[in-house]
């Protein structure tokens, strides 16, 4: 019999980790559930300050360690940049997890061109191909098909709903047309990647949350009344948690989901399939 012991089958201790957007909201929860439970994690974003707090921050909670790179993940520049980084300091990753997003809410009828869509886009969908890209080599680097390496997409629910316009997230009268868009492209950039790098023994999924509270999602918490406002009528009465993202990004980078590759897991408590996510996104 093998052995089904939790600490082996969630096992992260050893292993490196690379988290695009670590300085801050879901990136920070999935660095620090890494770096707790042994991992060695470089955090990357493009705000210094924001990086050297929250690296100082996950250092305190050990054994794992987290480091910073600073990147701007917006041009295909900044992308080859961090990359060249991370091989400057490694010759072997364990895990990527893509979470470097932005999100825009404006008018329907005057929604900007170069911040609203090419910015965004880039960000959002462009730096997941090239990061990944520009990593396989490492990920692929001694990987076999039980100990494999794990590319781990942040998506969202949004990228399966069609109800853009009128988000309260976004404030009254504007939409989220580039973010829903760029979500779903994740969603189908994340089964290619999974079906490009499966021969390398490369896990790719995406993780696709409902509300988290975060420095992106706060205007829109504090436009719509707050947390609590916002989790009225969901299903479980409440918006996603650290603990709830930690989980799952756990398990997807553990020995448990060695044989799991192009899903798409929606963390969100059931709003999606009630309905609730049309109100509150």
């Amino acid at each position: 019999m093998s052995d089904f012991a939790i600490p082996n089958l969630f096992d992260v201790k050893g292993k490196i980790a690379v988290v695009t957007g670590g300085g801050s909201g879901i990136g920070t929860m999935i660095a620090a559930a890494y770096v707790q439970n042994g991992a060695k994690v470089y955090i990357a974003s493009r705000k210094e300050k924001q990086l050297k707090n929250a690296s100082e921050l996950l250092n305190k909670i050990r054994p794992g360690s987290c480091e910073y790179l600073v990147a701007d993940l917006s041009s295909r520049a900044g992308c080859d940049s961090l990359v060249k980084a991370v091989k400057a300091k490694e010759s072997k990753i364990h895990i990527l997890v893509n979470n470097s997003g932005m999100s825009w809410g404006a008018p329907f009828d005057d929604f900007p061109e170069k911040d609203g869509w090419d910015r965004l886009l880039s960000l959002n969908v462009k730096s997941i191909f090239y990061v990944t890209a520009g990593l396989a080599p490492l990920l692929a680097k001694d990987s076999t098909n039980h100990e494999p390496g794990r590319v781990i997409n942040i998506s969202s629910i949004a990228g399966f709903s069609p109800h853009a316009g009128g988000s309260r997230l976004a404030g009254n009268g504007n939409g989220l047309w580039s973010y829903n868009t760029s979500k779903a492209a994740v969603n189908h950039l994340t089964s290619q990647l999974a079906v490009t790098l499966g021969p390398q023994f490369i896990t790719v999924n995406a993780i696709c949350p409902g509300l988290f509270p975060s420095k992106m999602t706060a205007f829109g918490i504090n436009n719509a009344g707050g947390v609590d406002k916002l989790a009225e009528g969901h299903p479980w009465g409440r918006v996603g948690e650290p603990a709830d993202m930690a989980g799952v990004a756990l398990f997807l980078a553990s020995p448990a989901a060695a044989y799991v590759t192009g899903a798409h897991l929606i963390l969100d408590g059931g709003g999606l399939i009630s309905g609730e996510s049309k109100a509150r996104l």
